[in-house]
């Protein structure tokens, strides 16, 4: 073992010492230190700062309590976290996450892998996250209402325009982020910039609804063309049936490829003939109901209980938009085995370990979460400067530099990836730029 390798595996038996019990954290921070080693490597001055110790420890975390009034009249009691976890590069931003599985593991996993989805988009923000086990599924929109102005009561005191924008994330849409914007307004006065994720009539952004998943098909676009290869004409699977499915779905659609199935928690549909995605759109944005639905109105298609990613069918390529380790050791042998050459994250972390490293190995093109899915970050980066400039940009304006954006994301990772001698590895290569910016950012200012 090197010396370099001795000192990364030390600070992770740190960190592994430190929280036992946040497995998610521990995958993020495993998956990231495996392949760092060449950067220190080539800067070994990071290891003098001791960089990678100071890198994966929050800067700030925030825990409290959340009581709000039911319809029934009873108080209820949710918890909520926000984790600022790096601010080298810029003030603090990432979404608030409303699930009933949220802990300070997944918060802090997040929030890590946050640090450097934002660096690679270029803009000058740093990495945070948040959320609350609270569940917004079955909730009226009163109780829904009150429990985020509850929670913005206390968030507030943290965030600001130039400290930490929160956005929007898994059970957090254009509703939740209304009632927390009113609260943080009303306690605040006007802030634009507090919040992104916002409203058209309020300060949003046009084009902000569609970003992550729009940004993920022009990263998976990028990466099939730099590759010899193209979405039109093949046969694609979308997990998930939420924001970043619907608009992966439709930008795939938009580029002739056939999006054959999507899912929801309960299970998933396969339509062979294509994915009616405004069929989805209706039954999930508006009617807010299950996937299960979809066969009573297109009886042609099918629907099963479990993950889609253990179906035996053949596709091309597999865009996981759900959550976290929906794909494991077994369900990436089904990919594979189904003929998948492309396989790019939607989702924060869809793919376990085992999962990525099999993907690796079989030469399938792996686009990941902090690349592949920056789309969101980056359009509410945008957002927030039409709020500093009082502008509202045209959807061509907003859509053109996304796209722009995720060209020079998968460019800038595909060569890192090249320069130190493991082209085609996007995984190394988007954590070696993200994690160079960063180390220097902090290099620079200090140990502070």
């Amino acid at each position: 073992m090197t010396d370099i390798r001795r000192y990364i595996e030390e600070v992770y038996t740190k960190v592994q010492a430190r929280d036992p019990q946040q497995p998610e954290f521990l995958q993020a921070v495993r998956e990231f230190f495996n392949t760092i080693e060449p950067v220190l490597v080539k800067y070994p001055e990071l290891i003098k700062q001791n960089i990678l110790e100071r890198i994966v420890e929050p800067e700030r975390i925030i825990q409290f309590s959340v009581p709000w009034v039911n319809d029934q009249g009873e108080v209820e009691v949710n918890r909520a976290f926000r984790v600022q976890f790096n601010s080298a590069i810029g003030p603090y931003k990432g979404g608030l996450r409303f699930h009933p599985t949220v802990n300070q593991s997944i918060i802090k996993f997040l929030g890590f892998e946050q640090t450097f989805k934002n660096s690679l988009t270029g803009l000058p923000i740093g990495g945070g996250k948040g959320g609350s086990d609270f569940d917004p599924k079955g909730k009226s929109d009163g109780e829904i209402m009150r429990f985020c102005q509850s929670l913005m009561n206390e968030l507030q005191k943290y965030i600001g325009s130039s400290m930490d924008i929160p956005a929007g994330d898994i059970g957090v849409g254009a509703r939740e982020i209304g009632y927390l914007y009113g609260q943080y307004k009303r306690l605040n006065g006007s802030e634009n910039g507090a919040i992104t994720g916002k409203h058209l009539l309020y300060g949003g952004s046009l084009g902000r609804k569609e970003a992550t998943g729009y940004g993920l098909v022009y990263f998976t676009k990028a990466m099939l063309e730099d590759a010899g290869k193209s979405i039109k004409g093949q046969k694609v699977i979308v997990s998930g049936s939420g924001n970043v499915a619907i608009y992966t779905m439709e930008k795939i659609k938009e580029c002739e490829g056939i999006v054959i199935a999507c899912s929801d928690s309960t299970g998933y549909i396969i339509d062979e003939s294509g994915i009616d995605v405004e069929l989805i759109k209706d039954l999930k944005e508006v009617k807010r109901e299950r996937i299960s639905e979809y066969v009573n109105i297109r009886p042609e298609a099918s629907y099963y209980p479990g993950n889609v990613w253990n179906h035996r069918i053949t596709y091309h390529i597999a865009l996981p938009c759900a959550t976290q380790n929906e794909i494991n050791k077994d369900s990436a042998a089904t990919i594979i085995a189904n003929g998948v050459f492309a396989v790019a994250e939607g989702a924060n972390m869809p793919t376990d370990l085992e999962g990525t490293i099999m993907f690796r190995k079989a030469g399938i093109l792996f686009g990941p979460a902090k690349a592949a899915n920056a789309g969101g970050v980056a359009v509410s980066a945008l957002e927030m400067s039409q709020n500093s400039q009082r502008r509202c940009w045209t959807s061509y304006e907003v859509d053109n530099e996304l796209k722009k954006t995720m060209e020079n994301i998968y460019g800038q990772i595909r060569n890192v990836a090249r320069e130190y001698g493991v082209e085609g590895d996007f995984v190394a290569g988007a954590n070696m730029a993200a994690f160079t910016k960063v180390a220097f950012a902090m290099e620079f200012q200090g140990v502070v």
